[in-house]
């Protein structure tokens, strides 16, 4: 009998029986000014017995909100959530959570931790204790039951929410970034053991859900990989992983999988603008086209080791040999994107012209290249010139244009948002900043639009 007839499914051809569906979910929050911020968009996907099913996408793609919706958390804003094909309208009954944070709470032993669920669920306290003692020895904490997290290591606090997520014998297991805060040999050696768990008999859930921002992650664990966009999250892509358990990372089927996914992620989406519009289309707003989390200097570090590799390196390589996760990486690859300094060929990274330029030339030649194209190509940035550009003194207050960035992004993010474009913008020496004053200053001569 293979792991998957074990938890309950059929064998034959028949389809395995659906544990959550999610249909045509959207949700969007309030800004303080009270506008929409549309976060996820007509995400349509299902969660059947026995496979494990990652979402995988950059930051902002909506992966936490959404699966805070399966687990009926928050409420989405239209669409439905279904388990076992009745809608979910509070707390999912199906199934239980893993954070990335551990969520213990401190006074608590790893024993009253892990019978938290059970407890509110009214279970008598001899079989709480029955129940928490096989999840703790399942999860290989047994000796610890007593000791507080302050005692414990990161990767133990993450065993304590297994535990505590698994003693309730959810039907699905949603886990929210699980190994991200742990070390890179901790989160191994958990993802190992948590796929041993899965193939045996008598693991006490039928299906796994996953959130991560890891692709090589994703491609170990995963059946099914839905690939997210973002802002608004939407699903762009579901993959089937033809590959059978434990996997190798050498394999080339396992290789080829990662370029594939690595493609789709730094792959940009385009508008899709009629013919008749397209010359009169306005440019991209800065809402519309978000600036990525880089500064100048990881953008300039970047091209300079991609010069160093002759100006065009396999994506997936040249993240293992910097030993960073996609996370880290791709923020950087999308500002060498939008700035046309870098372009994105399937998995590959090649300089432009402009890159090749810009990592050659002495500092100022360097600060005119990223002038030009920040200025021509980053809508927040151009916006930002252009608004001083029209004052008397060119001079304008950081409240005005986080004013008018919280009506597309939250507080923090309107935040980080202005905060980049001024690491930009004076490193160009388009602009000055007075961090005291919070003023902004045109630099003589930054308002004009570049030649394209």
């Amino acid at each position: 009998m293979t792991d998957v007839q074990a938890r309950g499914v059929a064998d034959g051809p028949a389809a395995p029986t659906t544990i959550v569906e999610v249909d045509g979910v959207t949700k969007s929050f309030t800004t303080p000014e009270g506008q929409p911020l549309p976060v996820l968009e007509d995400v349509s996907l299902t969660l059947a017995e026995g496979e494990i099913v990652a979402l995988l996408g950059k930051s902002g793609s909506g992966k936490s909100t959404l699966l805070r919706c399966i687990a009926g958390l928050i409420a989405p804003s239209s669409g439905k959530v279904l388990y076992r094909g009745r809608p979910v309208t509070g707390a999912n009954p199906g199934v239980a959570m893993v954070f990335q944070s551990f969520a213990l709470l401190p006074w608590l032993t790893v024993r009253q931790n892990v019978e938290l669920g059970l407890e509110a669920r009214g279970v008598p306290l001899e079989k709480r204790h029955q129940q928490a003692e096989r999840a703790i020895d399942r999860i290989g904490l047994d000796g610890f039951e007593s000791a507080y997290p302050k005692e414990l290591s990161g990767g133990m606090r993450q065993r304590v929410g297994f535990a505590r997520a698994l003693v309730v014998e959810p039907d699905a297991l949603l886990m929210d970034e699980p190994f991200s805060a742990l070390d890179v040999l901790t989160a191994e050696n958990l993802r190992t053991e948590l796929l041993r768990m899965w193939e045996t008999r008598d693991f006490p859930t039928k299906a796994m859900l996953i959130v991560t921002h890891n692709i090589e992650e994703a491609v170990l664990l995963a059946d099914r990989i839905f690939v997210l966009a973002a802002n608004p999250g939407r699903i762009r892509t579901e993959l089937s992983v033809e590959l059978g358990r434990p996997r190798d990372r050498r394999d080339p089927a396992f290789v080829r999988l990662v370029d594939e996914i690595y493609g789709i992620m730094t792959e940009r989406e385009e508008a899709v603008v009629a013919p008749a519009q397209a010359e009169v289309s306005a440019p991209a707003s800065p809402t519309d086209q978000p600036l990525p989390a880089a500064t100048v200097g990881g953008l300039a570090g970047l091209l300079e080791i991609l010069a160093a590799r002759g100006g065009r390196e396999d994506l997936p390589v040249l993240a293992s040999e910097l030993t960073f996760e996609v996370d880290d990486l791709l923020p950087i690859v999308d500002a060498a994107d939008l700035l046309d300094l870098a372009v994105v060929d399937e998995a590959d990274l090649e300089l432009t012209e402009a890159g090749r330029t810009f990592v050659q030339a002495d500092i100022l030649v360097s600060k005119e290249i990223f002038a030009k194209q920040a200025q021509k190509r980053a809508p927040l940035v151009r916006a930002i010139c252009k608004s001083l550009a029209n004052t008397k003194d060119g001079t304008l207050g950081e409240s005005f244009f986080l004013d008018l960035l919280r009506r597309g992004f939250a507080e923090d993010e309107a935040r980080h948002q202005l905060d980049i474009a001024i690491d930009w913008g004076r490193y160009g020496e388009l602009f000055e900043y007075d961090a005291n004053s919070g003023q902004l200053t045109l630099e003589t001569g930054s308002a004009d639009e570049p030649a394209a």
